[in-house]
């Protein structure tokens, strides 16, 4: 309780009482400070000796330091503090990872890991021993490409009676069979996978190049390019569809991002990609039960100037969905 100066005794006896009586409050006050200083301190330092079990290592400890705050070694008075610990002890199952399964229309091979013949017996009373079951596990391994070469053999009929009599002398042979590249020793499926490891994977035709001469295979980057722009003009007729088909639909849409090309007489390029959508387009087709997969076409252009959409574009009258690029 305060005391205004108005309050105080005017009496010295009575001012000896008030002054006595402040003197004890304080000094009790005093005591009371000292044991919340006390109870401060050793929660700090157990705090800290948490601090230094879970995250510091375990050659860093100090001689003598689990004694030092051993409280039953050094407190023998009934008067302790209870102080309740900061720490909980959380116990709590760990959940073991489970790995997915394996594809099952992998081709397999079984390696039985049995015992040997002389195993099968008992130790004890030498009997033979029976099967009562077995472990099996799976392990994936990775077979190399393989490549191989086709040879095509084209037999060649001739007629002998008109080699006898002169009158003419007829060779026949059945036509080579169509070809991407035709005099070129690429197949389809050479050609899908330089295509799919450069577009898909984006795997440059130079480290391609060095994959192909590991297998003892002399195959250039730019003969693979010739053969990229081969491909290219070979499935022109396809990209012109799906163009006419995209701008038929209501809604497309569309971006664009920057892009390096060599020898190029810009520093940057750019490569616009326009897209349909997916379910719009299988509703719209009369024959729903084949789902179309989502057009997405390419077009590379050097600049970044609205026109490139309007070329591109040309004939289409639907929303065209885009960021907020001003040139849209």
């Amino acid at each position: 309780m305060k005391i205004l100066p108005n309050d105080l005794p005017d009496d010295v006896e009575s001012l000896k009482a008030l002054l006595l009586k402040q003197t004890i409050l304080l000094d009790k006050k005093d005591s009371e400070l000292t044991q919340w200083q006390s109870k401060y301190q050793l929660i700090l330092e157990q705090w800290r000796l948490a601090q230094q079990k879970q995250f510091g290592k375990s050659a860093e400890v100090s001689p003598g330091q689990r004694e030092l705050f051993d409280e039953s070694a050094t407190d023998t008075t009934e008067d302790r503090y209870d102080v309740e610990p900061d720490t909980q002890t959380v116990s709590y199952t760990r959940t073991k990872p489970k790995r997915k399964p394996l594809p099952k229309d992998l081709p397999r091979e079984t390696v039985v890991v049995d015992l040997a013949k002389a195993e099968k017996t008992c130790s004890c009373c030498q009997s033979e021993l029976h099967r009562i079951g077995e472990d099996t596990s799976e392990k994936l391994e990775f077979l190399p490409a393989q490549l191989k070469v086709i040879e095509t053999v084209r037999p060649k009929y001739a007629c002998r009676q008109c080699e006898k009599t002169g009158t003419q002398n007829l060779i026949k042979q059945a036509a080579m069979p169509p070809s991407i590249i035709p005099k070129g020793l690429a197949t389809p499926s050479l050609l899908s996978q330089i295509i799919t490891g450069k577009f898909q994977y984006s795997l440059p035709l130079y480290r391609q190049e060095a994959m192909f001469t590991q297998y003892g295979i002399e195959l250039s980057r730019r003969t693979m390019s010739d053969w990229m722009q081969k491909c290219a003009d070979a499935l022109q007729p396809i990209y012109d569809r799906l163009h006419h088909i995209l701008r038929q639909q209501p809604v497309i849409q569309a971006d664009e991002t920057t892009l390096n090309v060599i020898k190029e007489a810009r520093s940057h390029c750019y490569m616009w990609v326009y897209c349909t959508d997916k379910d719009r387009l299988n509703k719209e087709r009369p024959d729903k039960h084949k789902a179309m997969p989502n057009i997405v076409l390419y077009d590379f252009q050097p600049t970044r100037r609205g026109q490139c959409t309007v070329d591109f574009l040309q004939g289409f009258d639907g929303y065209l969905n885009v960021g907020g690029y001003q040139a849209y």
